[in-house]
């Protein structure tokens, strides 16, 4: 610790010195103890920004493997082909779905049942009584009073009700009609129209014409007959959902389902990306920075470990697996630790195995997958779990900061209470000297008194 000399000047000037100035120049020298406290800390600061950093990083590779690993991910993704998109479409196949091929035949289309009235005038008024019946459920009567005699009041009374039709008023040139179609598609929608509904203003029975009768559409699979209620077909093909748009009883529809690879591929590119992320961080903190500065965590030994951890998981050999290794998947290792992705070897696997793919990245039985070692090895590394190698790196950073802390913190408080002791001191001493040249003046004084000799003679 260096030392501060007071200047006080000349002692009978009366002009003191400079209390602030020399106070602040004897904290300083009394700081200078915190120096390498706050030294270590910033470094371990600067320690914590590369970590949580590089735990960041960790997680996003962590989000990206299990894309590939999730047993509902893009490896369970399916898509599907028709041959002739005029007879039925595929508009959606889930992880259930198998890939394959399928012939379809569509003989007739589902349609749902309809009714309408013939046309009365928009003036005339309604009474008697209408029942309805959908299917095989029970007729249901509607009493025509003064809240529902007209076409549009009771075509609002159907549609409050529970009928299991919905009604419309359709306006011709001829007057207005009813319209009831069934909410329920196919030959078990079919809708039965029972009462005494009239015309009150002419007296006139009121009937109803169908048009259109329900029926379930008709289609064979793989020369399987299968009905269905509906054209959106979910039952002729496992985890596919077809669309039916016209029959076709003499055409054969060619359906594909494949493995969605164009995802997998994507996946597999946005790995390589969060990994290549990764070691781009590690290798930054084993130079010095533009500055000629050491880089944070240059030499940390956790820097090694996350570097041989990844090495040793993307080293992986996977046993009894048509994939054993990721360089059958295009993955190969460059000088600086990064991958390169070959994408026609990819697709080559893809086409050739995909499920040797698909167990490649997911766990079979008791065995273990490359995707599950290596989503193993990143809770090991990050900062996710309680033991990662971030996770404790930080957390042994954050308890020396703490007591560096503490200490800085227990140091400032003494200077403190110093500085405000020496302001005082100092103070009061300054007060002496300003107080000198009054007092000399006062013994002058006395001493001509006594002597009758003039210090300070006038002229």
């Amino acid at each position: 610790m260096g030392t501060v000399g007071i200047s006080f000047g000349s002692p009978t000037s009366g002009q003191g010195f400079d209390v602030t100035n020399t106070v602040n120049r004897m904290v300083t020298n009394l700081q200078v103890v915190e120096t390498p406290w706050k030294t270590q800390l910033s470094s371990l600061q600067s320690e914590d920004t590369v970590l949580t950093s590089i735990g960041t990083d960790l997680n996003s590779l962590s989000t990206a493997l299990q894309s590939l690993t999730d047993f509902q991910g893009v490896l369970s993704e399916k898509q599907g082909s028709s041959s002739d998109t005029s007879v039925l479409q595929l508009t959606g196949a889930s992880s259930s779905a198998v890939a394959g091929s399928h012939t379809v035949t569509v003989t007739s289309l589902a349609q749902t049942s309809s009714l309408h009235t013939n046309a009365i005038a928009a003036s005339d008024t309604l009474s008697g009584t209408l029942s309805i019946a959908v299917g095989s459920g029970s007729a249901q009567t509607i009493t025509i009073d003064s809240t529902n005699n007209t076409l549009s009041t009771l075509a609002n009374a159907i549609n409050s009700g529970n009928y299991g039709v919905t009604a419309n008023v359709i306006t011709t040139s001829s007057g207005e009609m009813l319209s009831l179609v069934s909410q329920t598609s196919g030959s078990a929608g079919n809708i039965t129209i029972g009462g005494s509904l009239q015309d009150a203003t002419t007296s006139a029975a009121i009937a109803f014409t169908q048009g259109q009768a329900g029926q379930d559409a008709q289609l064979t699979v793989d020369g399987l007959a299968i009905t269905s209620a509906s054209n959106t077909v979910t039952n002729a093909i496992q985890g596919v959902t077809i669309q039916l748009l016209s029959a076709a009883p003499s055409t054969s529809v060619q359906v594909e389902v494949t493995n969605n690879n164009s995802d997998v591929e994507t996946a597999v590119g946005n790995l390589v990306t969060a990994y290549n992320k990764v070691i781009g961080d590690l290798n930054a903190q084993e130079s010095n920075s533009s500055s000629g500065a050491a880089e944070p965590l240059f030499g940390n030994p956790v820097v090694a470990t996350i570097q041989e951890s990844l090495q040793s998981a993307m080293a992986f050999l996977q046993s009894g697996n048509g994939i054993s290794s990721i360089t059958q998947l295009g993955l190969t290792t460059n000088n600086d630790g990064t991958l390169s992705l070959d994408t026609d070897t990819l697709q080559n696997a893809l086409n050739s195995n995909y499920q040797s793919v698909v167990n490649f990245f997911q766990p079979s039985g008791t065995a273990t997958s490359f995707g599950a070692n290596l989503s193993s090895a990143l809770n090991n590394m990050g900062n996710s779990a309680s033991f990662g190698a971030v996770h404790l790196a930080l957390q042994q950073n954050s308890s020396v900061e703490s007591s560096l802390s503490t200490s800085i913190n227990n140091e400032e408080t003494l200077i403190s209470k110093e500085k405000a002791q020496l302001t005082t001191e100092l103070n009061e001493a300054n007060f002496t000297l300003q107080q000198i040249p009054s007092a000399l003046q006062q013994v002058n004084e006395i001493y001509s008194a006594i002597t009758g000799f003039n210090q300070h003679p006038q002229g």
